[in-house]
Order: C-alpha cells, then sequence, then structure tokens
C-alpha cells in the first residue's frame, strides 16, 4: 500500500476542514502508487483524494502539476479539478510535506483492457494533448532518457545484478536511447504515466485520467510511446496484445494524426520508455524502506517489453 506516512483520526479530520468539503466521515490508504501517500476521504459532502507528496515531488512544481489539472478539466477533459482550500491556496504543507485535496471521479481502472477501452484512451489522450497546448506554465521532463541513463548507472551492476542477473544489461540500450533528440517533434504538456491504472472507466467511456505527478512539457510521440508500452502488454503474461496496440494509436489518431517524424522515431521512443519504467522500477526496489507499505514492481517486466520494440517496432509503429 502507498501510505509512506500515517496520519491519525484527528490530524486527518483538521486538515480536512481546512478544506470547504465538509466534515470527515472516513479515510482509507490507497494501495495503488508507488511515489506518494494517498488516502480515499468520504466527508459529508461526498469523496476526494488526499495525496501527501513523498517522493521525486518538488514543491516549486505542484503548481504546474495542480494548475494543469484545473486547466484540462475547465476544458472538458476527464481530468480530477484540485479542491481549493478555504484560503484559494490549491495545496498545503503539513510536517514539511505538501498536501492536496483534489476531486473524485467515477469509475475503475481496467485489469485487462479491451480494444474498444484502448481505442477511447487514445482518442482521450490525443484530446488532452490539444487541450493542454495553451497551458501557460511549462516543466522539464525530470524522467528523460538521459535521466534514466543516471538513474540506471547510479544503481549500479552491483545493485541491478541483485534485483535480476541479466538487468546490467540494459545500460547499453539505455545510452543509445539518452542519444534520442525529440525537440524537433510536436510538443505540448503530456501526462508521461498514463497506465491503465491512471485511467478510470465505466465500460468503454474514460471518466477519468489521474495522476500526473510526472506530467511535464514533452514531445507528443514520447506520451504515446509511454502509453502504448503501458497498454498494450497483458498485466499477467506481459505477452504483446496487437489489437490493443494498434486500437490504442487509431484511436489516437481519429483525434490527432501522427506526423511523419513522429512515426520515424516511434519504434525508438517506445524501446526508450520502456527503459524509462526499468530505470525507476530499479531504483524503487533499491530505495524502498523495507517497512513501507509499498508493492515493489519489477524491472524485468520492462525489460521483456524493450525486447519486443528492439524487435518489431517498426512494423508495431507502421503507418
Amino acid at each position: 500500500m502507498a501510505v509512506y506516512t500515517h496520519l491519525g483520526a484527528e490530524e486527518l479530520a483538521d486538515l480536512i476542514g481546512e478544506f470547504n468539503v465538509g466534515d470527515l466521515l472516513s479515510a482509507k490508504g490507497i494501495a495503488e502508487g508507488v511515489s506518494n501517500s494517498n488516502w480515499l476521504i468520504e466527508t459529508t459532502q461526498g469523496r476526494f483524494i488526499l495525496t501527501m507528496y513523498e517522493r521525486r515531488i518538488e514543491l516549486s512544481d505542484l503548481p504546474y502539476f495542480l494548475g494543469l489539472l484545473d486547466h484540462l478539466s475547465a476544458k472538458h477533459c476527464p481530468v480530477p479539478r484540485t479542491i481549493h482550500d478555504r484560503e484559494g491556496a490549491a495545496f498545503r504543507m503539513l510536517d514539511g510535506k505538501a498536501v492536496a485535496l483534489i476531486e473524485f471521479l467515477p469509475g475503475v481502472s481496467p485489469s485487462h483492457p479491451t480494444p474498444e477501452q484502448a481505442h477511447s484512451v487514445g482518442q482521450v489522450l490525443a484530446q488532452m494533448h490539444l487541450a493542454s497546448g495553451d497551458f501557460k506554465i511549462s516543466r522539464a521532463n525530470t524522467m528523460g532518457f538521459a535521466d534514466n541513463l543516471r538513474i540506471l548507472e547510479h544503481c549500479g551492476d552491483a545493485g541491478l545484478a541483485s534485483i535480476h542477473a541479466d538487468l546490467p544489461q540494459v545500460l547499453g540500450p539505455a545510452k543509445a536511447a539518452a542519444a534520442l533528440d525529440l525537440g524537433s517533434l510536436p510538443q505540448t504538456n503530456i501526462h508521461a504515466d498514463l497506465f491503465p491504472d491512471n485511467v478510470l472507466m465505466l465500460g468503454n467511456e474514460v471518466t477519468g485520467l489521474i495522476d500526473f505527478y510526472f506530467a511535464c512539457t514533452g514531445a507528443m510521440a514520447l506520451d504515446l510511446a509511454t502509453t502504448h508500452a503501458a497498454w498494450s502488454f497483458a498485466s499477467d503474461s506481459n505477452e504483446y496484445n496487437p489489437q490493443i496496440g494498434s486500437a490504442l494509436l487509431s484511436g489516437y489518431e481519429s483525434v490527432r494524426p501522427i506526423t511523419p517524424d513522429e512515426r520515424r522515431l516511434l519504434p525508438g521512443i517506445a524501446k526508450g520508455a520502456a527503459l524509462r519504467f526499468v530505470a525507476s522500477r530499479a531504483e524503487d526496489w533499491l530505495d524502498t524502506p523495507e517497512d513501507a507499505l509499498v508493492t515493489r514492481k519489477d524491472p524485468m517486466q520492462f525489460v521483456e517489453r524493450f525486447r519486443v520494440y528492439d524487435k518489431f517496432g517498426e512494423t508495431l509503429f507502421a503507418s
């Protein structure tokens, strides 16, 4: 469970009292996620998500993250708005850590996505890309391909090998990915972490895109490739599902066509996107405290996805 900091009932009630959302009725820790502490909050006025920012979050980035939510929500994208406190602030400080209250959206994250669901996600991703283009704040990608290489090098051969004997072999491909230049591709503000558990759905309808805390200003193709790597492989067998991959791409292109330059680079971008999760998972595996209520994620899952893109990427992203 992703709860690093434990808050007592009185502390939670006092915190929720700073927002105009009624009285606290219940608070339950949320298992998903590895970077922040999250609770499902129920008050006399409804449900909300409370987040305490623990890892990989700079306080100076919060106006970007939370402002982007409000910007997209105002443009009718299925994105939760930020609940501002009684003084109008989008977040508060508690014991030196930032906390924010976010709108609760209905829906369930698909554990076994269908092609129809992937098509809808592709459409909404493209809509979000178009809607976020005029957001006034920008943010650099702190999980870019060069950053991933630095993370892996910091983990070291011995650290990587302690997770899996084959893991040090990704350092060479990570160096190749770090050399990719995406600066000439169409840019916008991107989600950069759109796994199925960051999408809420009712049937085939997307009701919510959540967890924007890796969002940044970057190449649309990077977001598309990252989403493709997150959605197109079975969660149990890790096998590539061509129907899911094709549906995601066709849904995206039904709203925003992929440019020739994007299509040419997508196989390499997808390999870099897979290595991004190898790096972050390896770092989390080595750095997560033993007593944290967090389930470690295996970086080798994305090593296998990298291998698929390395072998078949040209075919998978062909027009």
